[in-house]
């Protein structure tokens, strides 16, 4: 089960939701402080972090998945939101620099063949941010907010999912660590929470965030090539009778011959 754009659009204009927008787009950020020229797509419902890159980076694009649906984005300008099969994005080869997955990968039906898609478009120095719920921490086993949807991830298995794809994991930061309630309490005061949970909790938090680049030069290991049978000319006479056999070591001998041919 999954939502879709009507239900991300909802969550995130709540208290709670204008929380986890400011706390994520801050860390976002971090990771890319510098997009001046560079080709920048969101992937999945990105559309609440991609204007932080929309006017420094050299074009935008909020990439939706069919399932998911999308919302014209942004509000009064000219969309730059399509809807795309996430196997076959209508991107050309080495065409992003930068790609950011949120609300994606843990709804995604064929992870691998995603992120194997978002290899190919992306340059050889890309690079993409990854953000999914956290399978140890509060937020991914409450369906009040989206990351109790679909399938979290630990740190090892986003890891073996990002290296299988030929990427190589670089940073990882933890997000959101305090309770997923919509309580003023809570809202009030995300920073203090998010510096305790930092220094008191650290892997129990709601969200992963991991930045990965592209390998080049990654490859499958060499096998060894198989030896080759030596062939044989074997002479067999004119006329030559084959003395009658059994007819499973008729079938025997049979194949011996042709295989020293």
């Amino acid at each position: 089960m999954h939502l879709d754009a009507i239900d991300l659009r909802n969550f995130y204009a709540r208290r709670i939701g204008l929380m986890v927008r400011r706390l994520l787009r801050s860390r976002f950020r971090a990771f890319w402080p510098d997009v001046e020229g560079l080709r920048v797509f969101g992937l999945g419902y990105a559309t609440p972090y991609l204007a932080e890159f929309r006017t420094q980076a050299l074009c935008t694009g909020a990439l939706a998945p069919v399932r998911l649906g999308a919302l014209p984005w942004p509000e009064r300008a000219s969309s730059h939101t399509a809807l795309v099969d996430e196997t076959e994005l209508p991107l050309d080869d080495e065409a992003a620099d930068r790609v950011l997955l949120v609300h994606m990968l843990e709804w995604s039906e064929h992870p691998h063949a995603l992120l194997r898609e978002i290899w190919r478009v992306l340059t050889p120095n890309g690079r993409i941010l990854v953000a999914v719920p956290n399978r140890r921490g509060l937020w991914a086993r409450m369906d009040s907010t989206p990351f109790g949807y679909g399938s979290p991830f630990s740190r090892s298995q986003l890891t073996q999912l990002l290296k299988d794809a030929m990427f190589q994991p670089e940073s990882w930061h933890y997000v959101l660590h305090l309770p997923p309630f919509d309580w003023r309490l809570l809202t009030r005061w995300p920073d203090f929470w998010e510096r305790a949970g930092d220094l008191l909790w650290p892997a129990f938090s709601g969200v992963i965030v991991v930045e990965a680049t592209k390998q080049v030069y990654a490859g499958a290991l060499a096998r060894e090539p198989a030896r080759k049978m030596r062939r044989r000319v074997v002479p067999i006479p004119a006329g030559a009778v084959t003395p009658r056999l059994a007819g499973q070591e008729k079938h025997r001998l049979f194949a011996e011959q042709i295989l020293r041919r």
